[in-house]
């Protein structure tokens, strides 16, 4: 009986991660690659070469799901991924609404700050005479002989994409329909995207720019799934291959290819989901997850098992300090993670500035030459530094498959200690405290900067260096309790076998709360609902495994924001949810005033077949460590133990300073702290045998 096998392959910037769970046995097989950033599928397949190498007879691969960059990478202009020629077709007097954008500016004291460049050239946005107005009603007739022009000058110019955004065709999209169709028919190798299927709300310059960004990502991403395609057909792999969205659910390949606006956040999102799985496991209403890779760091949280969601995030878009910067990237209305991600990585390079201070980041050594015990940089990174300090294996990573050089970490860090007047021990120190404080950042924005006390939640650290870092983090917000999952290099990965699929639609109301009926909403569910279940149908889920949710965008009339809602019985009790939420966020409510309802807005979830649980690994295990080695703590060297993650005695205390060492990472156990492994999670806690 061949081996059968469900799949979860994350792209990251440094490494491509699998995971692989035996459907029969419930045995884990986990394994990392080096991420090809030019072709980001060569990673996945070698990943799934790697997986099949290990077995005698090629197992059978039932489920497939990945995560990739490729949009995110697109829009941030890598080479081999440059943006094909678009087009966009829009009303009469309106094509540079996605120039002139809203008054937000990136840099407000920059008097010569420059916004992103258009995605679509002037000369090729293609004005029509039509209009309808907010109500849906046409004033201005879109006939036959603006269509011909249309369609003769996308002809002309040779565009192999065009967006179409018009003019209140949320309310009514007829004239959008009749000018895709129209396209469709005389120019059949052009990709299309309505702005009124794409994102039905209104505020223009957001639904065109999301429009338009989706147009530009089309031709790149259906040509890297028909890669990736091409070879799993190749290597004999049928099984259906799913795409991890932005939001958190999983969509077909076939649906992602078709919306790649909605995987633009595909890759960060995955970790996420699965910190939401562990704390259903644990039974922990709040979790904050912190993921530490090769070239970012990334915080987000979970609420009561559901993982938070915005509506909207600028693509390709600067941060600073963990936060997006508003009018720096391209706005798209699509749900996603609520990140606060930073360039803090294993591979992120310290530097010296002008004025003689010690930096590190924001540019990282990514994969390719990466940090300099990798033996191809001479520049320092955060690996280095805790080579020196002793906190990484000294001569091998992953398990004794990727070998270093701890000398050129040693003479690395001992080029900046000397321009610094210290020691490289104290510079090493240094690199790290540095890159600490700039993760904890993130951590309060996620927390702190939501109206959170960080003090009431519990951690998931993963990612190849975040159990590395996450017990310092912990402590300097006061996180009494680190989880660090059995495999947390490929944590995100594992992510990808455990979500859910996920169809979002949305509708405007944009009408007083009070003069809504409750027929007249049910009705707009019942029809949002049937086009999410006719979604999920038509991506293999059971009629009975769909379920859905129900939420509200409102606000208070006249202003320019809203919050979201869900779902409650009555009108009146939606009322005072919103009163309620809007005391929550900004500290008062106005119960006098009117509230408005923008959109309502159904997820359609799909839950696939029940995962088989990884059981507890039977093999020899010790209270002893498995070596020793020196750590540089406060000023001078002491000898920590080191422990095999497989081989801790299940329950035995680990009292810090330790390391537990694995296949895919390193925990540090600070002095002050205590571990304990069940066999599914090593449990971090400050204080002597604090674990109980």
């Amino acid at each position: 009986m061949p081996v059968t096998l469900r799949v979860g392959i994350d792209v990251g910037g440094t490494f491509t991660d699998l995971v692989a769970v035996d459907t029969h046995t419930g045995d884990l097989t986990a394994l990392k690659v080096a991420t090809t950033p030019r072709a980001p599928e060569l990673g996945v397949l070698e990943a799934l070469d790697a997986l099949f190498a290990r077995h005698a007879r090629r197992p059978v691969v039932e489920f497939l799901s990945h995560s990739t960059t490729i949009a995110t990478n697109a829009l941030l202009g890598q080479m081999h991924l440059e943006l094909p020629h678009v087009a966009f077709v829009t009303t009469h007097g309106f094509r540079d609404v996605i120039e002139i954008g809203r008054q937000n500016r990136s840099e407000v004291y920059n008097l010569f700050v420059k916004r992103p460049h258009p995605l679509v050239a002037r000369e090729d946005r293609i004005a029509v005479r039509e209009r309808i107005d907010y109500r849906g009603d046409a004033i201005v007739p879109l006939d036959d002989a603006e269509i011909e022009r249309v369609v003769g000058e996308l002809r002309a110019r040779g565009v192999v994409a065009v967006a179409i955004g018009l003019l209140h065709s949320y309310a009514n999209d007829a004239h959008e329909r009749r000018l895709a169709d129209a396209i469709a028919r005389a120019l059949p190798n052009i990709a299309i995207t309505r702005s009124s299927e794409i994102d039905p709300e209104y505020r223009e310059y957001e639904r065109f720019s999301t429009a338009i960004v989706n147009a530009a990502l089309l031709p790149i991403v259906r040509r890297y799934v028909d890669r990736l395609a091409d070879g799993l057909r190749q290597r004999r792999v049928d099984a259906p291959l799913y795409v991890m969205q932005s939001d958190g659910g999983m969509a077909t390949a076939r649906r992602a290819a078709s919306r790649p606006a909605s995987i633009i956040e595909s890759g960060p999102a995955s970790g996420v989901i699965a910190a939401a799985s562990a704390g259903h496991t644990l039974g922990m209403r709040r979790l904050l997850s912190f993921d530490m890779g090769g070239t970012t760091a990334k915080a987000g949280t979970v609420l009561d098992g559901v993982v938070q969601v915005v509506g909207e995030f600028e693509a390709a878009g600067m941060t600073h300090g963990g936060r997006a910067v508003k009018g720096s990237g391209y706005p798209v209305r699509f749900p996603f993670v609520d990140l606060a991600e930073i360039s803090a990585g294993g591979g992120t390079i310290a530097w010296i500035d002008g004025g003689g201070s010690l930096c590190v980041g924001p540019v990282s050594a990514g994969a390719d030459p990466g940090p300099a015990c990798y033996g191809r940089s001479e520049r320092a990174t955060v690996t280095d530094a805790n080579v020196v300090l002793g906190r990484l294996n000294q001569t091998h990573l992953l398990g004794g498959t990727f070998p270093i050089d701890a000398h050129r970490s040693q003479r690395a860090i001992a080029k900046l200690a000397e321009r610094l007047g210290m020691t490289p021990y104290e510079t090493a120190a240094g690199i790290v405290e540095i890159v600490d404080a700039q993760m904890a950042n993130i951590l309060r924005i996620v927390t702190i900067e939501r109206g959170l006390d960080p003090r009431d939640f519990t951690m998931i650290a993963f990612g190849g260096n975040g159990p590395l870092h996450a017990c310092a983090l912990a402590e300097e917000l006061g996180i009494a309790c680190v989880f660090v999952p059995r495999h947390p290099g490929l944590y995100s990965a594992h992510g990808l076998l455990v979500a859910e699929l996920r169809a979002r639609a949305v509708a405007p109301v944009l009408r007083e709360a009070e003069q809504l009926d409750g027929g007249d909403l049910e009705r707009l569910f019942a029809r949002l609902e049937d086009d999410g279940r006719r979604t999920l149908r038509e991506q293999g889920v059971a009629e009975d495994a769909i379920s859905f949710t129900r939420e509200y965008d409102a606000r208070y009339r006249g202003q320019s924001f809203e919050i979201g809602l869900p779902h409650k019985p009555t009108i009146q009790a939606l009322i005072a949810a919103f009163h309620e939420r809007h005391r929550q966020r900004y500290g008062y409510a106005v119960s006098e005033e009117t509230v408005e309802i923008v959109n309502a807005r159904s997820t359609a979830i799909g839950t696939l077949p029940e995962r088989v649980r990884r059981p507890v690994a039977a093999c020899a295990r010790t209270d002893a460590p498995a070596a020793s080695r020196k750590l540089w703590l406060e000023g001078g060297f002491v000898k920590a133990p080191v422990y095999a993650r497989d081989g801790v005695a299940r329950g035995a205390a680990i009292d810090g300073p330790a390391f537990v060492e694995q296949y895919d990472a390193c925990s540090y156990v600070p002095p002050g702290w205590s571990a304990r492994d069940d066999g599914e999670y090593l449990r971090l806690e400050r204080g002597s045998h604090a674990v109980r």
